[in-house]
């Protein structure tokens, strides 16, 4: 079997499939909005020929037949065609925006399911590039490709139809330059989409850039780096620029040959049509008439020039969407994975060995140990040393590369990750709270607690008082990343929102390391309320916070170096000794 992908634009017609009436509606309506327009020409050529051109008619007739036919015309673009164009426009965007609207749903849910390996590699900002500007692009394959391209070739076949009736060897003459046209978009427009992708990259490269700086604005103060930092972007944004001037020089030479084969067709309608006129073989309305259909004919030939251009963005922006589409998911759940309900807490690693990339360093090797249900464990070690990684494995942000980790004796891959990351409370270094109420921040640990709930979580946590002293309590907005907190607040409501979920196992990354002694106090102490009869997994830096664990296990290189209690290992004067009576020293 072949594992070709089908293109990108069979893919997008997944999305557009559900709106295939709507938009055969809308294909409808705007037939009839272009199609009214072509009846212009043919008055054109019945008042010349027809009224000012009769000779059997006497000038008050020919002003009753004139009044008869403009006030016909009128009622037909006065009274018919604005809820024509009105409906055209309306039911074209509201199909295109819902299309959109499925797709950033679509892959809003994909994002949600790739591996944390693939965020730690791909830029935010590049990301955001694709589901915000990308997807918007192709909207224009659906306003164009799947509307207005259709729009455009029935404007033309009406036209021609028209115009045969008229003189069938003036309508061969307009179309002489037809195959020339087809030609030479052919020739143009195929070079153009590689040359629209890579415009698009170097815009996502420029907007990756942008993001990272903003966030660490503060950076770039501090150490006063702005010049740097403007010479850095300008060669970012060169190479958008350089990329940019690619794609217009090509799209340059596409429209100005394109351009003068249809700007030909006029010249040689007007040639043989006038000759026709002297020699007496056609009659002077029927030539007006045929050069105002000539442009209602390259109009929307020259329509579907601009339409190729931005229909080949449209296709080159809906490539990158469906990379994103493609990333596979690293972590997933197995076949007949198992709902993990309740939990006693007991943890095993038997002979785990995790590399972060295929064919790298070892981070973790043959790791072995056991906690029981309700024990504290803390992991110690120098830094890199694993212990982060460790229980990254727990929630299956990653999968071990060999041998398993078990909760209650469950292989964690055989049952589905939502049941296993139900059961655990994560509260890290860096506790992350998104730009929202300190409510809402909190109620992620319990979507539809109560307001109660939410106060008690808040409460335990030690955070209610501040949160009461806040401009609009538990209603005031945090900013992006809670940057209108101190690490202190944010980390007492990253830990209320644990207590709102109650989850039987706790896992604590350095929660407590870069605070203030007040701080760090109030958290300490939530925590060990937030311990009490759970299975704790602390990985801690200060060793003096974690003597109190039921076990410490000391990982040194990925490798288990040491076990026991603070006291046992104390008495063994190895790793965790010697490190000890350094912080004692510091």
């Amino acid at each position: 079997m072949s594992n070709t992908k089908p293109s990108s634009t069979k893919r997008y017609m997944q999305f557009v499939k559900p709106y295939t009436w709507q938009i055969i509606l809308t294909i409808i309506i705007g037939i009839f909005k272009f199609a009214i327009p072509l009846f212009i020409p043919l008055l054109i050529k019945i008042v010349i020929d027809d009224i000012i051109g009769a000779d059997g008619l006497s000038s008050d007739e020919k002003l009753e037949q004139l009044y008869w036919w403009l006030g016909g015309t009128a009622i037909l673009f006065f009274i018919f065609r604005p809820p024509i164009e009105y409906f055209r426009q309306y039911y074209a965007q509201l199909v295109s925006n819902k299309i959109l609207y499925d797709i950033r749903q679509h892959l809003y849910g994909h994002m949600q399911r790739l591996s944390l390996r693939y965020y730690a590699n791909t830029r935010a900002g590049e990301i955001i590039s694709r589901v915000i500007n990308d997807v918007e692009q192709t909207k224009n394959f659906v306003m164009i490709g799947l509307m207005n391209l259709w729009l455009d070739l029935a404007t033309i076949l009406i036209a021609i139809g028209i115009m045969l009736t008229m003189d069938v060897s003036l309508t061969i003459v307009a179309l002489l330059a037809f195959p020339f046209y087809a030609f030479s978009v052919k020739f143009f427009f195929g070079r153009l989409r590689d040359l629209t992708r890579e415009r698009s990259q170097a815009l996502a490269n420029v907007q990756s850039y942008l993001h990272e700086r903003v966030q660490g604005m503060s950076i770039i103060k501090s150490f006063a780096l702005e010049k740097h930092e403007q010479k850095l972007f300008d060669e970012t944004n060169d190479a958008f620029l350089d990329k940019a001037i690619d794609h217009t020089k090509w799209n340059a030479k596409a429209f100005a040959v394109v351009n003068t084969i249809t700007d030909i067709a006029p010249l040689l309608v007007i040639g043989f049509a006038g000759y026709q006129v002297i020699q007496g073989n056609l009659t002077l309305g029927t030539m007006v008439a045929f050069i105002a259909y000539i442009e209602r004919l390259y109009n929307p030939l020259r329509r579907l020039v601009n339409s190729s251009t931005t229909l080949t963005q449209a296709i080159a922006s809906m490539d990158r969407v469906f990379e994103l589409v493609d990333e596979e998911y690293e972590v997933t759940d197995r076949k007949g994975a198992k709902d993990l309900k309740v939990v006693d807490g007991k943890l095993e690693f038997r002979d785990v060995t995790f590399q972060y990339n295929n064919g790298g360093t070892e981070v973790l090797s043959d790791l072995n140990f056991t906690v029981k249900p309700g024990e504290t464990v803390a992991f110690v070690g120098m830094s890199g040393g694993g212990k982060s990684t460790i229980v990254s494995l727990i929630p299956r942000f990653y999968d071990v590369t060999s041998g398993g980790i078990y909760m209650d004796d469950h292989d964690l891959r055989d049952v589905t990750i939502h049941t296993l990351r139900d059961q655990i409370g994560l509260v890290l270094q860096d506790s992350i709270l998104f730009s929202d109420s300190v409510k809402s921040n909190i109620l992620m640990g319990k979507p539809h607690a109560t307001d109660a709930e939410v106060e008690a979580a808040a409460k335990a946590a030690n955070a209610h008082d501040f949160i009461e002293l806040l401009p609009e309590g538990y209603d005031t907005k945090v900013g992006e990343r809670g940057v209108k907190l101190s690490g202190g607040q944010k980390q007492r409501i990253a830990i209320a929102r644990v207590f709102l979920k109650n989850p039987p196992i706790l896992i604590l990354d350095e929660a407590t390391s870069a605070l203030d002694l007040e701080s760090e106090s109030l958290i300490q102490d939530s925590l060990e309320r937030l311990a009490h009869d759970r299975t704790t997994l602390i990985v801690a830096h200060r060793l003096s916070t974690i003597t109190h664990a039921d076990q410490i296990i000391v990982i040194d290189h990925g490798k288990l170096a040491e076990k026991g209690t603070h006291d046992e290992l104390m008495k063994q004067q190895g790793v965790y000794a010697s490190l000890f009576q350094v912080q004692q020293f510091v």
